[in-house]
């Protein structure tokens, strides 16, 4: 082998052996040192970069260069760099859509030269990545999928979660007009639930709204996402809500709470401000009726649960307002408009709501089964004409309230539900043992008749939550579609030629 690295034909031939000679003196350069009976000029060699190979004295052993066979070696792209930089701690992985991957069996470095440009660069330099570099591509992007160009504000929007809210927003201000602001909290998803309340004015709605959605009894009220009367608003007879307040949680539950129905709150606000009204309505109490009118229709045609909140039993003036405002809501959209006339058909294609009587602010008495039987019995009766499902779908006998009844005490069970006067019972048991006279039943808390009111509002909020989810219209609803409908029907209420004749006919 020579100086050069290069194997010379027949110098390790048969019959020949490689010879060392240690005490041989270095020969002239034109000398071959692998043997002396192959002597030739010696011609100087330039290097790689181009300077001479400079003179002087020669190697004493013969230099041996260990290299693979031409066709193991590796390719150049994959060639480990010379520069001496760190080794990868973890690879460079480039996803990337079908369309953009080329045909199968193509290699990653020509199917997407390039984004590999800029890996190869960092190789070639050798700086390497500390962190692996993940290029996302949405196969739904059209023209720049193909381009190659990749948004990272688009590929992240898919995995964003689902915003959380911290405080209700209005769907319908005080104007009675309808607002956009809570369409970017929600989705194109379709499994919802929409529930509704509706009550007379100090009957606690907000608070019970707020409870079921997103607040626990024990925290402060001042941080509830739908604003309770405050002691100043309760003190000179006023109410808190205005229009609708919209809220959404993150199990894409939909509340929605409204102003108080029939509010002389309200109509006193109209009389002492002068507020003009519309052109439509002569008295300030027929408009403050078709505005609770509007606002009951609109629920009972949008939602799929709405809760008739009251806090003594019972208001039979509620029960006819109920009742009217089924006769004036909205029919529901149908795909076909060949309607045969019949009232089984209309029956089976309108859409009717499930309605939950809550009883707040119940007493010991309420809570006895003889008078829990006496009051399933009036709201059926009050009930009987109505196509609103109030019956069937919710069951104080089922979350063991009355451990000793059975399901058939109540033989016609209405959805009603009895909620105790809300209470701190830290303070409660403290007051009783402060008072008490024998030490062994001080700390014990007194006879309620019925468990605590946390425990209250979690069975109902279990029951509500499970009901069935009705299709609204004629087709599946997202919750952007579902906005777009309530809008129109909104639009619809107000517009509706039946309640301007019923408020005509009131003046």
């Amino acid at each position: 082998m020579s100086e050069s690295g290069h194997s010379q034909p027949g110098m390790y031939g048969q019959g020949r052996r490689r010879r060392r000679r240690r005490d041989r003196d270095v020969g002239p350069p034109g000398q071959n040192l692998s043997g002396p009976s192959r002597d030739r000029e010696y011609v100087p060699r330039e290097r790689r970069d181009g300077s001479e190979e400079p003179p002087g004295p020669l190697l004493q052993k013969t230099p041996i260069i260990l290299a693979k066979p031409p066709g193991e070696r590796s390719k150049p792209s994959q060639s480990v760099p010379i520069s001496g930089g760190q080794a990868l701690e973890k690879p460079i992985m480039l996803i990337k859509s079908r369309e953009d991957g080329g045909k199968p069996g193509t290699p990653p470095e020509v199917a997407s030269p390039a984004s590999g440009s800029g890996a190869s660069k960092l190789e070639r330099e050798g700086q390497r990545p500390t962190q692996p570099v993940y290029q996302i591509q949405n196969r739904g992007m059209g023209a720049a999928a193909s381009s190659g160009a990749v948004d990272p504000v688009i590929g992240q929007t898919k995995l964003v979660p689902p915003e959380k809210m911290k405080h209700s927003i209005k769907l319908v201000d005080d104007q009675m007009n309808w607002c956009d602001s809570a369409m970017e909290y929600l989705r194109d998803q379709t499994d919802m639930l929409v529930v509704g309340v509706i009550g007379l004015q100090g009957t606690g709605k907000s608070t019970i709204m707020s409870l079921l959605s997103a607040n626990a009894p024990e925290e402060d009220q001042r941080g509830y996402v739908f604003r309770a009367q405050t002691q100043e608003i309760k003190e000179r007879g006023g109410n808190q809500s205005t229009g609708i307040d919209f809220y959404i949680t993150q199990e894409r539950v939909i509340f929605l709470d409204t102003q108080p129905i029939l509010s002389p709150s309200i109509l006193d606000h109209l009389i002492n401000n002068d507020r003009k009204l519309p052109p439509e309505y002569n008295l300030p109490h027929t408009y403050v009726e078709m505005q609770s009118l509007q606002i009951t229709a609109f629920l009972f045609t949008v939602c799929h649960v709405v809760i008739v909140i009251q806090d003594w039993f019972t208001d039979i003036n509620l029960y006819r307002f109920l009742q009217t405002a089924e006769m004036l809501k909205p029919s529901t959209p149908s795909a076909s408009h060949d309607s045969t006339g019949s009232s089984g058909n209309e029956e089976g294609s309108e859409y009717y709501p499930h309605i939950v009587f809550l009883q707040n602010k119940s007493s010991r008495d309420e809570f006895c089964p003889r008078n829990l039987k006496k009051m399933h019995m009036a709201v059926d009766k009050l009930m009987a004409h109505s196509h609103l499902k109030y019956k069937g779908t919710l069951s104080m006998l089922d979350c063991n309230i009355f451990p000793g009844l059975d399901r058939d005490y109540l033989e016609t069970e209405v959805n009603m539900f009895l909620l105790p006067l809300m209470e701190n019972e830290g303070e409660d048991a403290l007051t009783k043992a402060g008072s008490g006279s024998a030490p062994l039943f001080s700390l014990l808390p007194g006879y309620r008749g019925h468990p605590t009111f946390s425990s209250q509002v979690s069975k109902l909020r279990s029951q509500i939550l499970a009901m069935s989810r009705c299709q609204l219209s004629h087709t599946i609803l997202t919750e952007k579609n579902w906005f777009h409908y309530a809008a129109r029907i909104w639009d619809g209420v107000k517009k509706s030629s039946a309640l301007s004749e019923y408020s005509r006919l009131q003046a």
